[in-house]
């Protein structure tokens, strides 16, 4: 057919036609990415071309064309109906949990996750014989009751620290601000409490930092952009924040993201490319690229980001650190920027599991004011003690997907998975999940329908010189897609939703690589333009799509390196709400990783 004619499309098997047992006939389809890495003046020229009125709309046709949206969703039959909003019956899980009342206020949910932890490193594997070890929230908490050390004394070395990175030639773009004299009156205000013995919570004086698409006063959010935050003001905490502030967080600054979450890599031509601790030459993954690289790097124990599209897993792996998204709608979204609606998450990067579940009990649950007509479930946490693992877990592993990756990421998380069958006696389920790449493409027109149609009014007002040259484009390939494309790709959401409905019949998680390569090397031509590479970008996206697509939780454990000694994570996805059990995986498959874990090449000490 010609450039805008209707072309072959294909016709979906009713879903409850469809197989997901391990001999399924469905064929397992690789991304089909056809697009050539752009930056510096081939970047420019592309957005130009996109931009013009007529030539624009055949490039973007074909685009649509070679990449088989057309194909997939576009012009595809299917009969389910579209399920617009990924909202889950609640449902409850019993297994080794704590549950958490309604009501209850941040800090008391804190202290209802700190008698969840283990006593001691006694009866963990391999946990004291690990070489290297971040400092953790209880680490802070412990020197700050001792008197070692005080909030005032850690809020000076962090601004130390945060300005030695922001300065050439060691410039690793962490934040996009910090303010040392807030930095410092919160310390202070924390000190004297502890100096009472009066500590608001565990939390109180411990560095948390906060991705710049938050609301966090008294810094402007800005979206990673430099215009988002002259025509939107930031007045107040985002709900997330305010419940750290509320028990005592030192809220440390706005860390650095991909421009608008428009990209997978980090890097952002107004405030720098966010650089891995691990070798400064690579990337630490997107859009909380700072995030992901400040607790790396030492400076944080905790960090916020948001997930729309892996953005806090994808860079938490890069990283090597914990990350952790959970269900749709389990942490209010109120104070973050409406950069997307059905998709996005506020997330949790950590040095360890345990932080990563203090802070989720700290800003879980909904808020009074909500009138949601989804009942969600109270709030579980998983009872972290030794010798108590659970029984009986399946993991559902689809083998033609978990093995589409780099031949070290594939090594290593099948290596970490046998560690997790032979030690535990956990049981793999071998599955087909159907029509993956067709979810990916789905998702990837929903997160840009819906960033397009956040910032319509704004973009029309904007002089578009102000933008990134990478995220013009994105801007325009946003707003080639329509309503009926949309709507499609809604009816592929329903779809999904019922095959993961099913495969949770047969398995307690799915288990993956985290992403389908390590960190790339960061090129030169894209540090002014940012770049094009969806090549790169769709490896790294490969298996995050349905903790966002489908608004189910998931975590990311480092489980080891590739030759290069970049981290490598694996990925657990969970039933909806089943947040104590994904943690409690994640936190035994920590206990068998933790020894090998290494120092990164960047990294500061904050506590001696």
């Amino acid at each position: 057919m010609g450039i805008f004619g209707r072309e072959e499309a294909v016709v979906y098997k009713p879903v409850d036609k469809v197989a997901l047992s391990s001999n399924s006939d469905e064929i397992y389809l690789r991304a089909n990415v056809k697009a050539p890495r752009m930056a510096g003046f081939l970047v420019k020229l592309f957005a130009w071309l996109l931009e013009l009125r007529i030539i624009g709309k055949i490039v973007l046709n074909i685009l649509k064309k070679e990449n088989l949206i057309h194909k997939l969703i576009s012009f595809a039959e299917l009969e389910e109906p579209p399920v617009f909003v990924p909202v889950h019956p609640s449902e409850e899980y019993g297994e080794q949990v704590k549950c958490i009342e309604f009501n209850l206020s941040p800090f008391e949910q804190v202290q209802e996750a700190l008698e969840c932890l283990p006593s001691s490193l006694e009866n963990i594997p391999n946990a004291a014989k690990s070489s290297f070890h971040r400092w953790t929230i209880l680490d802070y908490s412990r020197a700050y009751r001792s008197g070692v050390l005080t909030p005032n004394m850690v809020a000076e070395r962090f601004i130390a620290a945060a300005d030695k990175y922001s300065n050439h030639p060691c410039n690793m773009s962490f934040f996009i601000n910090y303010d040392a004299k807030d930095i410092l009156r919160q310390a202070t205000e924390s000190t004297d409490r502890h100096k009472r013995g009066e500590p608001i919570s565990i939390l109180d004086g411990v560095p948390i930092a906060i991705k710049d698409e938050i609301d966090c006063t008294p810094y402007p959010t800005t979206g990673g952009t430099k215009w988002l935050h002259k025509v939107r003001s930031c007045t107040d905490d985002a709900c997330c924040v305010e419940r750290l502030r509320s028990c005592g967080a030192l809220l440390v600054g706005k860390t650095n993201m991909h421009e608008l979450g428009s990209g997978t890599s980090g890097i952002n031509p107004h405030y720098g490319a966010t650089r891995n601790p691990y070798d400064t030459s690579r990337v630490s993954g997107g859009s909380s690229s700072g995030s992901a690289a400040v607790v790396c790097a030492g400076l944080c124990p905790v960090s916020l980001g948001v997930d729309g599209g892996g953005s806090v897993r994808m860079p938490a792996a890069l990283c090597g650190v914990v990350g952790f998204k959970p269900t749709f709608g389990r942490i209010p979204h109120s104070g973050v920027l409406p950069l997307n609606w059905t998709v996005g998450m506020v997330g949790i990067l950590a040095g360890c599991v345990e932080d990563a579940l203090i802070t989720y009990a700290a800003i879980s649950g909904q808020l009074p004011s909500d009138k949601s007509t989804v009942s969600m479930p109270k709030v579980t946490l998983p009872l972290l003690k030794p010798n108590s693992f659970l029984d009986s877990i399946k993991l559902a592993q689809y083998g033609e997907w978990f093995n589409d990756c780099s031949d070290d990421v594939k090594f290593c998380c099948s290596e970490a998975l046998q560690k997790l069958r032979k030690h535990y006696g956990w049981e793999t389920v071998e599955v087909t999940i159907p029509e993956i790449e067709v979810m990916r493409l789905a998702h990837y027109l929903t997160i840009g329908s819906e960033c397009y149609a956040s910032l319509d009014c704004l973009l029309q007002k904007l002089n578009y010189e102000e933008l990134g040259w990478d995220t013009r484009v994105a801007c325009s390939v946003y707003g080639a897609f329509s309503a009926k494309e949309y709507i499609k790709a809604q009816r592929i959401r329903s779809r999904q939703m019922e095959f993961h409905r099913r495969i949770f019949l047969m398995a307690d998680v799915i288990v993956t690589p985290t992403t389908g390569v390590t960190a790339y090397t960061i090129k030169d031509d894209a540090l002014r333009t940012g770049e094009l590479d969806y090549v790169n970008g769709a490896a790294l996206v490969r298996y995050q799509i349905a903790g966002n697509f489908l608004g189910l939780p998931a975590v990311t454990v480092p489980v080891g390196y590739d030759k290069a000694g970049l981290p490598i994570g694996l990925q657990f996805i969970g039933k909806p709400w089943s947040e104590a059990t994904l943690l409690h995986i994640a936190f035994a498959m920590q206990a068998l990783c933790v020894s090998d874990y290494r120092k990164p090449q960047v990294f500061s000490d904050m506590l001696n």
